[in-house]
């Protein structure tokens, strides 16, 4: 609850600078600390530095405007207030890589990071640019899996992709 406000969706950050940062990481620690108590074998950060599972990620890349935020209809259940796309979409450097630094540093355990699919991805924000739902998925689809490897090779053991979009209908040609 130090973080953001708990139980609202896209909650924004209560601190903010430094003291964010900092933040960010005791809360992963304890997630990892409270993980390995439960005796869990693989762990994760807990998702602490992220406000949201798929806006977290976005934040980060090019060609996405959360400025202005279009109201779209999501998976056929609630209307959101969404960040959209305005140009290509680009990863300038790694999201994720210091995070991962420190949960790897914070267990001997082996670990999970979850990153979102390219189908949630494209349900979870306006397409403004691409207009087309397959372009715009792959072009996420390519930028994920760069970022996939890019953990992987700093020590993650298992990747999970979270996909709630994945049986959607929209999907369907």
């Amino acid at each position: 609850a130090w973080l953001a406000q708990p139980n609202q969706l896209w909650a924004p950050w209560l601190l903010d600078g430094a003291a964010l940062a900092e933040a960010k990481r005791d809360a992963t620690r304890l997630a990892i600390h409270d993980q390995e108590l439960a005796g869990i074998d693989i762990v994760t950060d807990g998702e602490q530095s992220r406000r949201h599972f798929v806006t977290g990620y976005l934040e980060h890349l090019k060609g996405i405007d959360f400025e202005h935020l279009v109201t779209v209809h999501i998976r056929k259940r609630y209307d959101a207030k969404v960040p959209q796309v305005v140009g290509p979409v680009t990863r300038p450097r790694p999201v994720h890589t210091e995070d991962v630094r420190l949960l790897r540093a914070a267990t001997a355990h082996p670990i999970k990071y979850t990153l979102p699919g390219p189908m949630t991805i494209i349900d979870t924000l306006y397409d403004g640019y691409y207009k087309d739902r397959a372009r715009l998925a792959m072009a996420f689809a390519k930028i994920l899996n760069r970022e996939a490897r890019e953990l992987a090779a700093l020590g993650v053991n298992v990747i999970q992709f979270d996909e709630p979009a994945f049986n959607v209908d929209a999907y369907r040609d």
